[in-house]
């Protein structure tokens, strides 16, 4: 197993010799307007991909969609991927990426399997309260072969579907979106480093990666500040903060 960070949260994960691109942003830097109503105006993505588009996309053998927020499935990717690419999403986002073009779709309700690798579908919060409703559906994955699991949690604050992925498959990769992404009103819709060391002490078995920063402008937390909180709080040995391009693990 291996996994390799492109940027934000678009991950490249091979298991099995099969490669899935995980929740694509592909655009150029600086192609797309910023994110509203937030504290940074700059354009988004913050910064270019550490290989073309081009380049992930003949690696890809399959994606895998979180969920369509345009900082993980944006107009890029729609272009230029194949249309009979295999493709797993959660059931409320699949009309809307058929109606794209894309046709080799499968929505996953609990779990499914391809190339013998199992992939269970798990809940998340992109926030609370009035926020948390506006961001919508969101979910997270649990890829498992031969022995190894890891969890992708998504676009998701410390929660308790969270607390029950942790619980039923006792993962031993963990990959977080961290920055306290926030709007100026709302509070956090994804989860700032506190969360992420609650998590690593809930799940003490796990390597946890935090992605999701430096790369959309409504990112609060860097990776500096980020590491500097992981290490005051004695997880550096098992919390990581992957630059774009690492190989996380393999």
């Amino acid at each position: 197993m291996k996994v390799q960070l492109l940027r934000n949260a678009t991950l490249l994960l091979t298991i099995n010799d099969k490669t899935l691109l995980v929740d694509p942003l592909l655009g150029s830097k600086g192609s797309y307007d910023p994110l509203p109503d937030c504290a940074s105006t700059a354009r988004n993505p913050l910064v270019d991909l550490p290989v073309s588009a081009n380049e992930v996309i003949a690696q890809t053998d399959a994606v895998l969609l979180t969920h369509l927020h345009t900082d993980h499935w944006d107009a890029t990717a729609r272009e230029l991927l194949p249309k009979d690419i295999p493709l797993f999403c959660q059931p409320t986002d699949a009309a809307i990426i058929r109606q794209a073009g894309f046709s080799n779709l499968t929505a996953v309700e609990v779990t499914c399997h391809w190339e013998g690798i199992e992939i269970a579908r798990t809940g998340g919060r992109h926030g609370v309260g009035e926020i948390g409703q506006q961001m919508g559906a969101v979910s997270g994955y649990v890829l498992s072969f031969a022995g190894e699991t890891i969890y992708i949690a998504g676009d998701t604050i410390w929660c308790t579907e969270v607390q029950e992925a942790l619980d039923r498959f006792k993962p031993s990769k963990v990959i977080v979106n961290g920055s306290a992404a926030e709007f100026i009103t709302g509070g956090p819709i994804l989860m700032p480093v506190a969360e992420v060391i609650t998590l690593c002490r809930y799940a003490p078995q796990a390597d946890v990666y935090i992605v999701h920063l430096e790369a959309v402008n409504i990112s609060t937390e860097t990776r500096a500040t980020t590491r500097q909180a992981i290490a005051a709080a004695g997880l550096s040995d098992r919390c990581f903060i992957p630059a774009d391009g690492e190989v996380l693990f393999r």
